[in-house]
Formats: structure tokens, C-alpha cells, sequence
């Protein structure tokens, strides 16, 4: 097998990541809690601009009061977003969920929908949260959710030149095998919160630098000697 480089075609590279970071940590997941795809497409709803960890206090109270599209949407507007409100923006989530929850009934009989385009027709969700709520809940590899730390990291990386999440996703999926599909952005968050972090990556640590473009840049900037190769 050759020595992957900076300079290997993307495909070789993006197959080394997974094998890598798979390695570094194993049985990568959602750090969301969720019982079922309903429950997990409200707890991705209410994760934007939050912490996973704050989603996860305020889920399992908003479920056991509502545990569905129609009693969440039988509930007044005032006591979801009093439930809500520790998450941030609660005004704009309470509306989203509502409105998933409006749209789900009155289009898919309260049944979260298993297919692309159909999700993202849904109120608050666009294609990370399709990918993510069809990738975790259902199995199904029909994207790549590419949020803050995949699409850094993926930027550090050299597999994609945009930060425009569409193409970044459209870039990423032409070089990631697709059975890796869900796991890539699990094992990136881990990556980029422990190691990848965005003001300060830690690139003598990295298990990736022998194949990234800005991490050798920036050792040799460093003044460092050159990355050992891997396999």
C-alpha cells in the first residue's frame, strides 16, 4: 500500500480518516438522547447555536409532557416555550417545532418521513438535520451532515474548498465512501472538539497530519520537523 501524503487523491484520504478516527473513537455517535426519529429530529431542532449537553436536560421533560407531533402542537404556545427557553432562541424553536409538528400530521399522519426530499420540506429542517435524524434514526446514508467541526476539519483537510454547507456536503459526498456517510460527522465532532478545536488545533497530536494540507503548513511554520508518514 503506498504512503498517503497531503498530495493523495481525496478518495485515499477520506478512507484514511475514518479508519484513523475510528480508531481514535470507537462507537462515535450522536451525543444527543432520543427515543425515536420524532423525538430526535426535535432535539436536533433545538441544538442550534446550544450545547448537546443543555439539549439533553430540557428533552426528557418536553417529551414526557408532549410526547408527539399532536400533543406538542395541542399545547399552547407559552408552555412550550417556557419548556424551551433554556436552549436558546425559544421564540424561533418553539415555532419550528410547532411547525414540523403541523406539517408531520397534516402531511405524513405524525410519521417523521424516511426520505431527503421529503424532510426538508418540513419546518426547521434543511439538510444537516435531514441527514443526521435519517442517518441516525433510520440507517439511512443519504447525506453528509456537515456542521461546524466536518466542515473545518474537511477544509483543513484539503476535501473540500467551501464553506458553503451545500457544497461542501455535494464535495464531501463525491470522496467519502458512502457507507461512511454517517459516521463522518460523528467522528469529526469528536476530532474537532478534542483535537481539531478552531482557534488552537492541536497538530503535533493529530493522528491526521501526515495526510493534512494546514497541518503541515503550520509545523513547518513552527519550525518542526516534517510528520511521520502512516498507512
Amino acid at each position: 500500500m503506498a504512503r498517503l501524503t497531503p498530495a493523495s487523491p481525496a478518495p485515499a484520504r477520506a478512507r484514511a480518516v475514518v479508519r484513523r478516527l475510528r480508531a481514535e473513537y470507537p462507537g462515535a455517535t450522536t451525543s444527543l438522547d432520543y427515543g425515536n426519529a420524532w423525538e430526535l429530529l426535535v432535539a436536533v431542532i433545538l441544538s442550534a447555536q446550544c450545547t448537546d449537553a443543555r439539549v439533553n436536560e430540557v428533552t426528557p421533560g418536553l417529551f414526557r409532557r408532549w410526547p408527539d407531533p399532536a400533543s406538542l402542537l395541542a399545547a399552547s404556545v407559552d408552555e412550550v416555550e417556557e419548556v424551551v427557553r433554556p436552549t436558546g432562541f425559544f421564540r424561533n424553536k418553539t415555532r419550528s417545532i410547532r411547525g414540523a409538528a403541523a406539517y408531520l400530521l397534516e402531511h405524513h399522519d405524525g410519521v417523521v418521513p424516511r426520505r431527503t426530499e421529503q424532510l426538508v420540506k418540513v419546518p426547521g429542517v434543511g439538510r444537516k438535520t435531514a441527514a443526521v435524524v435519517l442517518g441516525e434514526a433510520y440507517g439511512r446514508a443519504e447525506g453528509i451532515a456537515v456542521d461546524t467541526h466536518a466542515g473545518r476539519i474537511s477544509r483543513r483537510l484539503g476535501l473540500i474548498d467551501t464553506v458553503d454547507a451545500v457544497k461542501a456536503e455535494r464535495e464531501l459526498m463525491a470522496v467519502v465512501p458512502r457507507k461512511s456517510w454517517i459516521e463522518w460527522t460523528h467522528l469529526l465532532i469528536y476530532h474537532g472538539r478534542k483535537i481539531c478545536t478552531s482557534r488552537a488545533p492541536k497538530c503535533p497530536a493529530c493522528v491526521l497530519l501526515d495526510i493534512c494540507p494546514e497541518g503541515q503548513e503550520r509545523r513547518r511554520a513552527s519550525g518542526a520537523a516534517p510528520a511521520r508518514t502512516r498507512r
